[in-house]
């Protein structure tokens, strides 16, 4: 029964996500319906001590990251960085790998710091404009921008900046660089199969004579790449904010040491010795500091192109980064109830029977991938 209860609630959050109902509201009220079912006494408790723990406690650690990422993809943008270069790497690979440039372009961005909820709607205009161009089915293209933002540069490559593979360096105590071999190998993999998968789907959709579409919804406005920006200043704050994450994440730990401790001497206002642990933060701080550069560049390079929308584009970039950092901090919530209840304990202990670590490992993540509380599970 345990059992069930873990696998109603969850079932529940995501048909509740699923329906488009707010994850903020519904993640406490699956958390809570199962502490119910398992021991009505223990829902306030278990809300103030465990929800409310892990979600504040998500929030503290990442929402710096959330935040930092949507402004230095709102000012991209703003510059029109974004379309410049895009627009070059339409003009420098040939049109007919349209695949290519869009995961090309994807993934240039994101791993450039860019988040890559900024990248869809970045890139979505000129891969529609592309794919028209071409007569390629548009039904392809989601495919196409999910293979370059979604998946390699998101959490394979070493040292990519989205929070996806941040968050993990808190809880194992490494840098974004962790396995950089096995990162680049599983990179390489992804993009061969992916750019090999989505080739084949456009031949075969082609040679049946399938076009771009019509009576199409979404429709982007034609783009217009006069007057963008030298690609050469477009690429800078990328690679700028790609090279300060490599360098801080070496210089932080030997400028703080193994620990860092901020005495009431220096800070009379703290009554005990305030101590951070380094290397739980590393990768978050060097994030942190390769965004702001990379915002300082933009602004510094692009600030004509910039100011007039600046005030409008950062306040949506703000809404969108406490959106995105509370409905994650929810599921998180949820996933430190869920790890609580005796279900999971049921699923954990038949998952620790598996005797190699490997397949262990691969295995319990890819099982527990419905708890939103994935590091817990790890």
């Amino acid at each position: 029964m345990s059992f069930i209860i873990v696998l109603a609630a969850l079932a529940f959050l995501m048909l509740a996500a699923y329906r488009g109902y707010s994850v903020i509201l519904f993640a406490p009220i699956a958390a809570l319906a199962a502490v119910l079912l398992t021991d009505p006494a223990a829902v306030a408790p278990v809300f103030s001590s465990i929800f409310m723990e892990k979600m504040v406690g998500f929030v503290k650690l990442y929402f710096p990251v959330f935040l930092l990422g949507a402004v230095f993809g709102k000012v991209i943008e703003l510059s029109d960085f974004s379309e410049s270069i895009v627009a070059a790497a339409i003009r420098y690979i040939d049109k007919s790998r349209v695949n290519a440039v869009i995961v090309a372009v994807c993934a240039l961005l994101t791993y450039g710091s860019v988040s890559l909820f900024v990248v869809v709607f970045a890139v979505y205009p000129f891969a529609a404009e592309l794919y028209r161009q071409s007569n390629i089915p548009k039904r392809l293209m989601p495919g196409a921008i999910a293979l370059g933002a979604f998946s390699f540069t998101m959490d394979s490559l070493p040292d990519t900046p989205q929070i996806q593979n941040i968050i993990p360096t808190t809880f194992f105590k490494t840098t974004g660089w962790a396995a950089p071999a096995l990162g680049v190998i599983g990179s390489t993999f992804i993009i061969v199969v992916g750019l090999s998968f989505l080739e084949w789907r456009r031949r075969s959709a082609m040679a049946k004579g399938e076009g771009y579409g019509t009576s199409l919804v979404n429709e982007p406005e034609r783009v217009e790449s006069t007057h963008l920006p030298n690609p050469a200043l477009a690429i800078a704050p990328l690679i700028l904010a790609g090279v300060a994450n490599f360098a801080l994440t070496k210089w932080i730990p030997t400028w703080y040491g193994a620990n860092y401790t901020v005495a009431p001497e220096v800070l009379p206002g703290v009554h005990a010795p305030v101590t951070t642990m380094i290397k739980t933060v590393v990768a978050i701080w060097a994030v942190e500091g390769a965004l702001l550069l990379g915002i300082v560049l933009v602004l510094l390079t692009a600030f004509s192109r910039v100011k007039e929308r600046f005030a409008a584009g950062t306040r949506a970039a703000v809404a969108g980064a406490l959106l995105a950092a509370m409905n994650t901090a929810s599921e998180y919530g949820v996933g430190g109830v869920i790890a609580a209840l005796p279900g999971f304990l049921v699923v954990s202990d038949a998952l620790k029977s598996i005797p190699n670590p490997l397949v262990n490992a691969a295995i319990s993540v890819s099982s527990l991938r419905a708890s939103p509380d994935r590091r817990r599970a790890a």
